[in-house]
């Protein structure tokens, strides 16, 4: 299974570096926190650092500075794979890339198409837009979610008392 966004930012490749090394710090400016449940690592990003968002829980597996920064997710989640932020330059233009390559295991056959995805494809959609607005110097305005994610988010909000990251 792959999925894949990308966004095409006026800005250079060290610009969008930049964005994509906040991830996880308090200056993030790349994931779409305050709506979607904040990418915690144990420690900053480096090769090795575990955590996640939600309950979906990874390890960071590879870093090609200005390239490439690649999350391999936990055995324990039903996807062996990894999800990655690649940069491409492409002219004036820096293409920000959110791939998903992995194998379905288990219960994640289902639930991966019938809930996972339209839940993460609103959230990359949502972290696109928040680089877009960061490297243009805008504020992010997040768009409407779909009322099937909206659905979805209110049948997997987290209970209270029950713990999250």
């Amino acid at each position: 299974m792959t999925n894949a966004h990308e966004r095409s930012l006026s800005a250079d490749v060290e610009t969008v570096w930049t964005l994509v090394t906040s991830l996880s710090a308090d200056d993030d400016e790349l994931w779409p926190r305050g709506r979607w449940p904040r990418m915690r690592l144990d420690r900053p990003l480096e090769v090795g650092a575990r955590g996640g968002h939600g309950p979906v829980r990874y390890q960071v597996a590879e870093i090609r500075p200005k390239q490439t920064v690649a999350f391999r997710f936990t055995p324990d989640f039903g996807l062996v794979g990894t999800h990655r932020f690649e940069i491409v330059e492409q002219g004036r233009r820096t293409v920000l890339r959110h791939v998903i390559e992995g194998r379905p295991r288990r219960f994640m056959h289902l639930v991966w198409p019938l809930a996972l995805r339209p839940l993460h494809d609103a959230l990359v959609e949502d972290g696109l837009d928040r680089a877009e607005a960061a490297v243009t110097g805008q504020p992010w305005r997040p768009r409407p979610l779909s009322f099937r994610v909206q659905l979805l988010r209110r049948l997997v909000r987290p209970r209270r008392g029950r713990a999250t990251t």
